[in-house]
């Protein structure tokens, strides 16, 4: 597949979308299956921490400005090709990963449902849970983050039934925490479905599984709106101080 890349400075209609797109806040859910808003108690995080893969990647990109401009470090381990705690690449994933995460000393850490996280519902939360027990080990919180929809290939195709029980999986785990994970829905940001473009601008790759610059800072606004609600010490920076920096250009972005 032949990719273009363009990647202009967002422009005022997306600011002023980015500024529209503020939703309900981190999304837990309670032993009955209800979905709940997050305790606004915790202080202002110190440290966030990104895992999941290329998608991840691509969202990452923007979330160094914001929380930066936010004044909360913020580090990615999202990866190319994995990222994954379920499913295939997931055995080697484990034997870095709690080190990754105990060395970079997280109060949060976000695990993006990959579109590798393949596996029966079993196998899913099983996963979960030891990422979970892993990061309580640090004494951090575990955020999971839906993935955006994708419009799969023959690749992505045969697993896409695995995929659709990934979230139900996560938010299970999250439910009967205590308090030590959470659940967060991105539908808000993404939709039910892949949509290529919003506002008359690429929101998602021609190869309907990445992110484009638009979708990417929308997704950021979105993110850290969410930890606003639940961290009442925290307060985004406005999209105008982190969306114009340049990142745009990013060779991570392609398809756009």
């Amino acid at each position: 597949m032949t990719f273009t890349t363009k990647t202009p400075a967002l422009g005022l209609a997306t600011l002023l979308l980015l500024a529209a797109c503020s939703r309900p806040p981190f999304l837990s859910s309670d032993a009955a299956g209800s979905v709940t808003a997050g305790t606004a108690s915790a202080p202002k995080p110190s440290t966030v921490l990104l895992l999941g893969d290329s998608v991840a990647m691509g969202q990452a990109v923007p979330l160094i400005e914001a929380f930066a401009a936010s004044g909360v470090h913020f580090r990615s381990l999202a990866s190319v090709g994995g990222g994954n705690v379920v499913g295939p690449f997931s055995a080697q994933n484990w034997k870095k990963l709690p080190e990754q995460i105990a060395t970079a000393r997280p109060s949060v850490v976000i695990y993006q449902i990959t579109t590798y996280d393949w596996g029966t519902p079993r196998q899913q939360e099983a996963a979960y849970r030891r990422l979970l027990t892993t990061v309580a080990a640090t004494g951090a919180k575990l955020i999971f983050v839906s993935m955006p929809p994708i419009k799969p290939d023959a690749f992505y195709r045969p697993h896409m039934s695995e995929l659709a029980t990934a979230p139900q999986a996560a938010e299970s785990v999250a439910a009967s925490s205590s308090g030590k994970a959470v659940f967060l829905d991105a539908t808000p940001v993404w939709g039910p479905a892949y949509q290529r473009s919003r506002n008359g601008k690429p929101d998602r790759s021609t190869d309907g599984i990445h992110t484009c610059p638009q979708g990417a800072a929308r997704f950021a606004k979105w993110l850290l709106d969410a930890l606003a609600k639940h961290y009442p010490g925290f307060t985004p920076a406005a999209p105008q101080s982190w969306a114009n920096t340049g990142w745009t250009s990013d060779k991570t972005f392609k398809g756009c």
